[in-house]
């Protein structure tokens, strides 16, 4: 699934639709690509001179990528993150890294999901962690 096709169901616009790509296994795992542009708005003011992607950014990269797990219940919800449990930062990324996003459904409770992720950049871990989000009208 495209960009434009993610758009059917994610909220997220430019510049904050930070997944340009995702496929789900027969297993329902998610693996999803972003590559991080030169001109990235996060990017120009952390760090000039030397840019890097904050850790709330690959968080949200990782969030995105967890609610096209459930693509099926999307349509006219939002996604509101409940919770971010043992979130880790491994490696650095920066402009022009393609990040490959595995995120896993754990458990649903409700309309609580409950995922795991991780950012890898050429095969290194960059971010892990567990995320929580509830679906509303």
């Amino acid at each position: 699934m495209n960009r434009d096709e993610l758009k059917q169901y994610l909220p997220h616009r430019e510049p904050m639709l930070l997944i340009d790509e995702v496929i789900i296994d027969e297993a329902g795992i998610a693996h999803a690509r972003y590559r991080i542009r030169e001109d990235e708005f996060f990017c120009r003011g952390h760090f000039p001179g030397n840019p890097l992607v904050p850790g709330v950014i690959q968080c949200e990269i990782m969030a995105q990528s967890c609610a096209a797990l459930v693509l099926g219940d999307l349509k006219g919800k939002t996604t509101l993150y409940t919770g971010m449990d043992g979130i880790r930062f491994k490696n650095l990324i920066r402009p022009g890294d393609l990040c490959e996003i595995t995120a896993r459904l754990d458990d649903v409770r409700g309309n609580i999901y409950f995922c795991s992720a991780v950012v890898k950049v050429d095969g290194r871990i960059c971010c892990k962690g567990s995320l929580s989000f509830a679906l509303v009208d």
